[in-house]
């Protein structure tokens, strides 16, 4: 599992013309998965994104994580996070996983994080047509991948 974590002001998941999920100060979380990625990835992924130190303290500092501050998230999957730009121009998404595998694994992520973080998530609607606002706060942009563990 592969995300890209940003920090916002505030956020909006838009399909039609309806909005599905909304933050004031949070995360947004784009969220790529493939095939091989289990419990023990969003596990791990839920708690760092828990703990991740990126809010600024009294003195400015980024020291506090998201259960500090309150944070809420807002989820959102993106296939395209696993894109392979290696050969030609066209990306290839061959190594996402299929929806049958990656809907369940989605909702999972999904519940795990609200354990994690004592809190419902905003969310998108998997393999809809989404449009996402944001207000990224910094900017601060962090890409964390379960099978990397960096």
């Amino acid at each position: 599992m592969r995300i890209i974590l940003q920090r916002v002001s505030e956020a909006s998941v838009r399909i039609d013309d309806r909005v599905c999920g909304c933050i004031r100060c949070g995360f947004v979380i784009l969220l790529g998965i493939v095939d091989g990625d289990g419990q023990d990835d969003i596990d791990w992924l839920a708690g760092k994104i828990a703990r991740m130190r990126v809010f600024a303290d009294d003195e400015g500092k980024m020291n506090l994580s998201l259960k500090e501050v309150a944070g809420e998230l807002l989820v959102v999957s993106q296939f395209t996070l696993h894109a392979s730009t290696r050969k030609g121009n066209r990306p290839s998404f061959i190594k996402a996983a299929r929806p049958e595998t990656a809907i369940p694994l989605y909702q999972q992520f999904l519940a795990t994080l609200e354990k994690e973080i004592g809190q419902p998530c905003a969310a998108g609607e998997f393999g809809a047509d989404m449009k996402v606002a944001m207000v990224n706060d910094g900017p601060v942009t962090i890409m964390v991948d379960s099978q990397l563990r960096e």
